[in-house]
Formats: structure tokens, C-alpha cells, sequence
């Protein structure tokens, strides 16, 4: 089993900067992709950016390319979203995610509010 904490989130303008954090714990291999999911309210949940543990290659959703950056620090098990350039339409209850072998992990989510 595998334990996602999420931390970060917040209320801020628009235009400005905010990292999430999230910590995994438990049973997790090197070959997992960790990254981070939103859903904006009234939608579903949608990919926001991934990242493979074992090479560091990333993904990122179109909608948030050039203004997001994706982490991991592999020794702590833990993955940042770097989220600079914040737009309202990024506001959103965010998710942690850890996906490894045939199991998909979440954390709880952390709000993030961007006020025009």
C-alpha cells in the first residue's frame, strides 16, 4: 500500500506563484509515475503533469506547458508542482498521484484558489 500527502495549496492572485508537495510513503518501487491531477469545479479530474521516477521524463497537460514545472526528489519520494503564472482557470482541488506495476494511488487533494 501506498500513502500520498499533499501540502501547498492556497488562495492567491492571479499571476503569482505556488508550489505543491507531495510526499508518498509505503511500498513503492523505482519504476513508478508520479504526478498531479486537478479537477476544476463542475468538471472531471484531468491530467495536469506526470513524471517517471526512473528516468525523469515528464508530461504536461497543454493548458499549463511553459507556466507549470513537474519534480521529484526520488530520495524522498517526494514530487513538486512548481505552478508559476497562476491563471483563475487554474483554480481546482489538486491530486497527488502515484500510478506503479498495475495500482493507482491518490492523496486527499489540496485547493487551489486564483482570484482575477
Amino acid at each position: 500500500q501506498v500513502q500520498l500527502v499533499e501540502s501547498g495549496g492556497g488562495l492567491v492572485q492571479a499571476g503569482d506563484s505556488l508550489t505543491l508537495s507531495c510526499v508518498a510513503s509505503g511500498d513503492i518501487n523505482s519504476h513508478n509515475v508520479m504526478g498531479w491531477y486537478r479537477r476544476p469545479p463542475g468538471k472531471e479530474r484531468e491530467l495536469v503533469a506526470t513524471i517517471f521516477a526512473s528516468n525523469g521524463i515528464t508530461n504536461y497537460a497543454d493548458s499549463v506547458k511553459g507556466r507549470f514545472t513537474v519534480s521529484k526528489d526520488n530520495a524522498k519520494n517526494t514530487v513538486y508542482l512548481q505552478m508559476n503564472g497562476l491563471k483563475p482557470e487554474d483554480s481546482a482541488v489538486y491530486y497527488c498521484n502515484l500510478a506503479q506495476e498495475f495500482s493507482n494511488f491518490w492523496g486527499q487533494g489540496t485547493q487551489v484558489t486564483v482570484s482575477s
